[in-house]
């Protein structure tokens, strides 16, 4: 074993040459494309970390878009929400009114009937009256009066009483 280990200036020439020609041969050979390689592969890292910060810095100016969607469409949605109960508060507004309006009106159509009525109940009571007026003043007098003419003296005379 102490053979191994020993020093020779033989064999660390040959191991000097011998790895100066390595170095020579990786230089003209392998050298070149292995720091292609380096250089290919700096590029392309540069160039990932390049997109990444895009990626990243369009994703965040995409971020506060969308918060400014979302804020925006709470706003809209407040506003229809708010336009929508207006319109319903209009809305029943209006059919109260309606039915307001309604109600009155079939109280004023009732109100006519009834003095409608009231009217025609009282000329057909007049015209009785009348007939009975006649009918009583002749048989008092006991004879045939002018029918037509007692009547029309009835009539005045009950015109001219106060109506209630």
């Amino acid at each position: 074993m102490d053979n191994l280990l020993a020093l020779e200036p033989g064999m660390l020439v040959w191991t000097f040459i011998t790895f100066a020609l390595l170095l020579w041969i990786l230089k003209l050979i392998a050298w070149k494309p292995l720091l292609s390689a380096l250089e290919s592969r700096e590029t392309n890292i540069r160039d990932d970390l390049q997109r990444a910060e895009e990626g990243r810095i369009e994703s965040e100016r995409l971020l506060a878009e969308h918060r400014d969607l979302l804020r925006n469409s709470e706003v809209e949605a407040r506003k229809i929400l708010d336009e929508a109960k207006s319109t319903a508060e209009s809305l029943r507004q209006s059919i109260i009114d309606g039915a307001n309006q309604q109600s009155r009106q079939m109280i004023d159509q009732a109100k006519a009937e009834i003095r409608r009525e009231k009217d025609t109940a009282l000329s057909q009571l007049r015209i009785e009256v009348a007939d009975l007026a006649v009918r009583a003043a002749g048989k008092i007098l006991g004879e045939e009066l002018d029918a037509e003419k007692h009547r029309k003296l009835v009539d005045d005379f009950i015109g001219n009483l106060p109506r209630n």
